[in-house]
């Protein structure tokens, strides 16, 4: 909220971009639902422009951006365009129902990507800029410009394609630490010498998009709006292409608790940042580490004596900011077997979840399934119980039962009987180990080439009746997808995090192979990205 002592000079823009670059991080596709649902929370969290994919990629991904264009109500759709005219084309159509439509256009600048990545000269790179923005601008009048890899552009050209980008029609600029190759004095005078040195701007406002190759992207970015940046591109939980990017949740944090220093402001509901996350971590099956700032687990923990000591004392003592602040209630609630629907509506309310009537039920019946398994119920085993059922909503291929033979004298074997898009089928496996039996029987009912990258188990909690937590990457053709599984029975958990990802690869198999645009010679891919 606007404050007399917060102008509108001092408000930062919040670019959510974990629907698009978010989304490219190897193994974290989303099904086109679980983008909706995304989409809706960044929405109503108060994130200004949503990026919400790359139009020209695949089918679905323009299915997705056009379908959140029309269901959104508050933030800006952002659709992201290379600088050919298909590219641009394709995201004005999918843009085209939103209330409001950005197209964000991007050319690689530096010397080093024109000449391995695009084979063009400078001045080629120059003309395309202007054309872009051009034709974007017949589409909408928020056009967003980026000089991918602009941290490493030799600063003259940069600032001709910059003023160029503006004289064409671009309301934003963005210079994106594409690599995260920079560090925050080097970006601070970076942009300070832009604004400088660009006779036209005044007329655009500027852009941070910080990779965090060397952890640095958050404080690039609030670097960039010390040096007078109005929009910080970012994502949940910091998920995006190799080390990620900015996580919002930290620079908005960051710009709340140390106002005094940096005296800017966001229209970020903070209470919602630990849904958002949940609800990111669920759907792309990627964890959150525990000591994850401002949304990990041990954000708000104590255990050493002396922290325990000053914080009975006084919270301030060890923390800076409140739990409640970013949507982590405290309660001595206790659930169990004998805890009915409104305590369990309420301790998940606490705990960041907002689930629709079909989704709650399950997870109450889930519950009580568990609850007769297990004396205690801690709140992780309640998240790893709600993530599963927001992750696996819509597979088409569930477990129905499984048993499984193991010990010291093999063949292990295991039965499984599965539900294939509502028919069930059964078979009965043998293997060098009860998993190894399980994901054999799950070959033989669902056929596939793709290769076992990641098996992961770990306990949810303590105690020899904890849930397991299994994770299981696939890969197939290049690509990788990530699910999880959570279940008091390994094995059960097992079988359903490698079946999560064989949903997601049938996901990704959809949508088709995506678009190439051949610039100067070269086919670049939609994978690109800035």
């Amino acid at each position: 909220m606007t404050t007399q002592t917060q102008s509108e000079k001092d408000r930062v823009v919040i670019f959510d971009t974990t629907l698009r670059d978010g989304e490219q991080s190897p193994g974290a596709t989303m099904t086109h639902e679980e983008k909706l649902e995304v989409a809706e929370l960044l929405d109503e969290m108060g994130v200004d422009i949503i990026e919400a994919g790359f139009p020209i990629a695949s089918d679905g991904d323009f299915q997705a951006v056009n379908e959140i264009a029309k269901r959104t109500k508050k933030a800006v759709v952002c659709g992201l365009a290379r600088a050919g005219q298909k590219d641009v084309d394709r995201c004005g159509e999918a843009i085209k129902p939103a209330k409001r439509g950005r197209i964000h256009t991007f050319i690689s600048t530096s010397p080093v990507h024109m000449k391995w990545k695009l084979q063009m000269e400078p001045e080629k790179v120059y003309e395309m800029v202007i054309s872009s923005v051009t034709r974007a601008r017949n589409y909408t009048d928020d056009v967003e410009w980026s000089c991918e890899d602009g941290t490493r552009t030799e600063h003259d050209f940069l600032f001709r394609c910059v003023e160029a980008a503006i004289k064409a029609g671009a309301t934003t600029i963005n210079v994106p630490d594409t690599v995260g190759y920079t560090v925050p004095e080097e970006y601070f005078a970076l942009i300070k010498t832009i604004r400088e040195r660009v006779p036209n701007s005044d007329k655009a406002r500027f852009s941070a998009h910080c990779h965090d190759d060397l952890g640095m992207a958050v404080a690039n970015s609030l670097a960039g709006v010390q040096a007078g940046i109005r929009q910080i591109e970012c994502t949940i939980n910091g998920i995006g292409e190799r080390a990620g990017n900015a996580a919002l949740e930290e620079v908005v944090m960051a710009m709340k608790v140390r106002n005094d220093v940096m005296p800017y402001w966001t229209n970020i509901d903070t209470t919602m940042l630990t849904r958002a996350s949940k609800l990111v971590s669920a759907v792309t099956s990627f964890p959150v580490q525990y000591n994850k700032a401002i949304v990990g687990r041990n954000a708000f923990a104590h255990e050493s004596g002396i922290h325990q000591d000053g914080m009975l004392k006084h919270t301030q003592t060890y923390e800076i900011m409140t739990p409640e602040s970013v949507g982590v209630k405290q309660t001595s609630l206790v659930m169990g077997k004998h805890s009915g629907r409104h305590a369990f509506v309420h301790k998940l309310e606490e705990l960041g979840y907002k689930l629709a009537d079909n989704q709650l039920e399950d997870a109450f019946v889930r519950f009580k399934a568990l609850a007769d398994r297990k004396k205690q119920i801690y709140d992780e085993d309640i998240e790893a119980l709600v993530d599963e059922e927001i992750a696996h909503a819509h597979d088409r291929i569930k477990v129905l039962s499984m048993t499984v033979i193991a010990g010291t004298t093999g063949p292990q074997s295991a039965t499984l009987t599965l539900d294939i898009e509502g028919k069930h089928v059964t078979t009965q496996e043998t293997g060098n180990g009860p998993i190894d039996a399980i994901f054999k029987a799950i070959r033989t009912l669902v056929p596939h080439e793709a290769k076992l990258e990641l098996y992961q188990v770990h306990a949810v909690t303590e105690g020899t009746d904890a849930q397991a937590e299994v994770s299981v990457r696939l890969s197939e053709n290049g690509r990788a997808v990530t699910a999880k599984g959570a279940d008091p029975d390994t094995l059960v958990a097992s079988a359903k995090a490698y079946l999560g990802a064989i949903n997601k690869l049938m996901v990704r198999r959809q949508r088709g192979k995506p678009e190439a645009m051949v610039v100067g010679g070269q086919r670049v891919h939609s994978t690109d990205t800035i």
